[in-house]
Order: structure tokens, then sequence, then C-alpha cells
């Protein structure tokens, strides 16, 4: 079986050839994704033409909104949402091991209308987004949203070819994606030591495409050391999530990853790819055979969902109030990744 190798660092991939009329050249990108996949399960990508300025505009928007007092991003708090959008503020969210981290958030996703017929029929992470009144930054937000989804669509087709599909086998899965993305502020810390902020954790969709400010982001190798990966200039991190490793009955690893604690103020803007809600995710039949049987299938919102409501705290407490239930079979944190494995080792 294929697993995370014993890396000391991330590559890097030029990703501009999936756009070139070169077969080849589209290839070479296809190998190198599936390699870092199979052997690290992150990446650093360049040439992903989603422009710098959209970053920027982003940034300075999102520096604006965490700036306000509390009380104004708390009219936004998450909890007031149908739909798992809005203002995330410290301690709300709670990873497996019960580490409570040093951040807040603002969550919002494919902004749909109120009268959405999946969010009227009660669907828990599509509906409409919490706008703070704030000038320019549901623009700003929006536009970023759009062009990095637009991102992952062009590297979908790399992915199924690297797996041995069809360009297309994929594209019939993300009409009306719970793609989320994070605007996640770690304020500056004079007394932060050198230990994890977030805990360690594996993402719940299929891949994310991430860019931060600062260092801090570690990942966990094959030797159980963990690596950092620090930000670098105009590029995204790309990591492998859970529905990709169960497509692959483990071939590509949801690799575990943490946030160290940093004194300097870090921003993170991770947008987490997600096929369609309804998409059963099952491991692809050339990676079954015997001595690796099929791991379970996942129904991919219920996945993502499930994982989300046993993190966070408004969620958790619908669901001890009987308001909310998880769904049947959910998984527990940590389900996947390297620590999963190395739990299942006799």
């Amino acid at each position: 079986m294929s697993g995370v190798s014993s890396f000391t660092e991330v590559p890097e991939i030029d990703i501009s050839g999936l756009r070139s009329a070169d077969p080849g050249g589209r290839q070479r990108v296809v190998d190198l994704l599936g390699a870092a996949s199979r052997d690290v399960g992150f990446c650093y990508l360049r040439g992903t033409g989603v422009a710098p300025e959209l970053f920027a505009e982003l940034l300075a928007v999102t520096r604006r909104f965490f700036a306000l007092p509390l009380e104004s991003k708390l009219r936004h708090y998450i909890g007031n949402s149908t739909c798992h959008r809005g203002y995330v503020p410290e301690g709300e969210e709670v990873f497996s091991g019960g580490t409570v981290d040093r951040k807040e958030a603002f969550d919002t996703g494919l902004d749909l209308p109120a009268d959405d017929p999946d969010h009227l029929a009660g669907n828990p992470l599509l509906g409409p987004n919490q706008w703070p009144e704030l000038p320019g930054f549901a623009a700003a937000v929006t536009a970023y949203y759009t062009a990095v989804l637009d991102l992952g669509r062009l590297l979908l087709p790399a992915f199924a070819c690297a797996l041995g599909e069809p360009p297309e086998a994929f594209e019939r899965y993300v009409t009306k994606p719970p793609s989320q993305l994070r605007l996640i502020h770690y304020p500056f810390d004079p007394d932060a030591r050198d230990a994890q902020g977030i805990g360690a954790h594996t993402d719940y969709e299929c891949f994310t495409l991430l860019r931060p400010t600062a260092p801090g982001l570690e990942v966990l190798n094959g030797a159980g050391e963990w690596i950092d990966v620090p930000p670098r200039p105009d590029a995204f991190v790309l990591n492998i999530g859970d529905m990709l490793e169960t497509w692959t009955n483990g071939e590509f690893v949801a690799t575990t990853h943490r946030v160290r604690k940093v004194r300097e103020e870090r921003y993170s803007f991770p947008l987490f790819f997600c096929v369609d809600y309804d998409t059963t995710v099952a491991p692809l039949s050339q990676f079954v055979r015997p001595g690796r049987p099929a791991r379970p299938a996942v129904l991919a919102g219920e996945h993502l969902f499930a994982q989300t409501a046993q993190s966070f705290g408004y969620l958790k407490r619908r669901v001890a109030a009987g308001e909310l239930a998880l769904p049947a079979g959910a998984l527990a944190l940590s389900s996947f990744g390297q620590e999963a494995r190395q739990r299942a080792q006799p």
C-alpha cells in the first residue's frame, strides 16, 4: 500500500501545463500531482492563474473585519446561521483531543438565495452567507472564492487522470458543492511558545487550497516527524482530504497537519474543495484487491457535516439538545490520515 513517506520538505509543482494545448505538458503535471498525493499528501502550487490582486483585496477586507469590536463581529455569529456561515469566535471550534485554539474565523461558502430549494429543505451546509455591513467585504470574498473554486475545477480532471480515470470522471459531482472558504485570524501573541495551535487533524473534503500569510503550518510525515510548510510568495498550498483518501482506498493520504503557535499575527485562507452533498464516495475498483479490502463508503455531505458537528460548540449543543442528529454511521474525528493509520497498527 502506498503511504506518506519520510519526506523532509513539501514539493512544488507548476500547474500552468494544465492549460497547455500540449498533452505532454498536461501529463507532466498529472504525474507530479499523483506522486505528491501518494508520497506526501501536500504540495505547493504555482502557475495557478489566480490574480494576485484578488488575494490582496481579500486580505485587506479580512483585516478590517477582524479589527472590529467583538460585539460587532458577534452580530454575524455562526450559531445564528442554519447553514454554517458566519463569525467563529475564539474557543468555538475544538478538534479531536480537546485542543482550544487561539484563533477566530469567518466561514463562507457558495452564496445561495434564501429560497434555494436545498436550503429550504433543511440542508445544513447549503444556503446564504452572512455578510457584515463592511464596504467591499462581500465583493472581495466572493471574487476570491470564485477564482479559487475555478482553480479546484481545473485540478479535478488532473486528479482523475492521476487515478487512471477519464478526465471528466469527477466533474458531474461538482454542481452545487458545499465547498467552504474560511478567513482565519491568529492574533499577535507575545507569550506564544513553540507548540501546536490548531489541533492535529485532516481536512474532511477532497482537497484544500490554502494561502497563509505567516509560518506555523506543519505536516506529519511517515516517520512521525512534524515538517514545516512555510508560506511562499504567490504560491498555494494544496493538501489531500478525507474524500480523496476514500476514493483511492488509501492510495492518497489525507495527511495529518496542525498549526504551531507563533508570536506574529497570522491570517490563513483555506478553501476546502468538496463534491456535491449527496455524492457517494466509495473506493474505485482499481484500488481494491486481495489484502486491501474496500474501505466503507461515505456520503460526502453527511461526512462533512458530521465532522463539523463534532468540532463546533454551537452544533454540539444542538446535538445534545436533540435539535440535530449526527448522520447514521458518522465517523469519529481523526478517522483519516497518519494518526488513524498508526492507531490501527498492532
